[in-house]
């Protein structure tokens, strides 16, 4: 039986555009287009029914529901709601409201002081409302409880959500939100000056490194399974020292060439673990941690392997160390 295809959905800010090209219609002809129709970054035709509408003297307010489609998004089935008001001059003034962020350190595309709304959404907006002067706020209620879930408070943005996208098209499963923050976790590391950031397979060992090497909050990069993701990038905005830190599973399978370590996408290469202690009965094992407890010193040649082929991924402006970590936290070996 074929599979259905997973159903795409629409960004933060596709959102927002179709909630400011309605307001705006209306503060331009006093009648609502319903449903709203905007064009995307990428040319596709696109409509939106309104959730909310509401008018006032000199200005409009409407709200469309976020449909993320198939992809586990946090925001899906938020409101996202826009208010436009006409002012004198020309471009576009954007203010955080309800539920969306404002930028409160350097790195990230917007400046600090700004509302948390990136340069293609903002650039859609202002497409979607046409010449003049315009004042546009983005809220999205809820947006503050929902943003303490996500990566916002150690990207330095404050009171809630980003509003985001680059195609205004989520994709399900495509990672590429997660993968983005690991990028903008690495340009807030770099302005900020920081000399050593590191990135973790999972909170227990992110913990370990935190404490291990006293690093403040915006050095911890959100790696979680993109070994590659963080490393590639590094190779090309580097810091002088980067920890990759995880447990014995995960940090195998990277000593192996991996850079995407979910257990779907990369598995444990046991063959390539025994050759590597030099005991071929851990060929047989079903588990890394079943090798580990057969083989103690297998940590130590694991974290240097790891360090070995995260190094070559990082390049030689990124130096690169690896912390084994267990699942209570404690170090079980360091490869420098």
């Amino acid at each position: 039986m074929a599979e259905t295809p997973l159903r795409t959905g629409f960004t933060t800010g596709a959102c927002a555009t179709a909630a400011a090209a309605a307001a705006a219609g209306w503060l331009r002809s006093g009648r609502w287009q319903d449903p709203v129709e905007i064009v995307l970054p990428r040319g596709q035709v696109v409509r939106f029914a309104l959730a909310e509408r509401r008018e006032g003297g000199d200005w409009a307010e409407a709200g469309v529901i976020k449909d993320a489609g198939d992809d586990p998004d946090v925001t899906h089935g938020v409101t996202v709601r826009t208010r436009v008001r006409q002012i004198g001059g020309a471009g576009v003034r954007f203010l955080a409201g309800e539920g969306v962020g404002t930028v409160t350190k350097p790195g990230l595309p917007i400046p600090p002081g700004e509302p948390a709304i990136n340069p293609v959404p903002r650039e859609m907006i202002a497409k979607a409302l046409g010449p003049g002067g315009w004042e546009v706020t983005v809220s999205i209620p809820g947006g503050a409880e929902i943003a303490a879930k996500t990566w916002n408070p150690r990207l330095g943005i404050t009171g809630g959500l980003s509003v985001l996208g680059t195609t205004g098209i989520v994709r399900p499963f495509s990672c590429s939100a997660w993968i983005a923050s690991i990028h903008r976790g690495v340009d807030v590391a770099r302005a900020a000056g920081l000399s050593h950031v590191a990135g973790a397979t999972g909170a227990t060992s992110e913990r370990a490194a935190q404490a291990h090497f006293g690093l403040p909050e915006h050095a911890m990069l959100d790696m979680g399974d993109f070994a590659g993701g963080m490393l590639k990038y590094l190779a090309r905005h580097p810091v002088a020292r980067v920890t990759v830190a995880g447990g014995i599973g995960k940090l195998a399978k990277l000593a192996q060439g991996a850079i995407d370590l979910h257990s779907s996408r990369s598995q444990v290469d046991f063959a390539a673990l025994a050759r590597l202690a030099g005991r071929p009965e851990l060929a047989r094992c079903n588990t890394a941690l079943e090798a580990l407890s057969l083989h103690p010193p297998l940590a130590a040649l694991v974290a240097g392997a790891a360090r070995e082929a995260a190094q070559r991924l990082a390049g030689p402006r990124c130096r690169v160390d690896v912390l084994l970590v267990d699942r209570a936290g404690a170090i079980l070996a360091e490869a420098r």
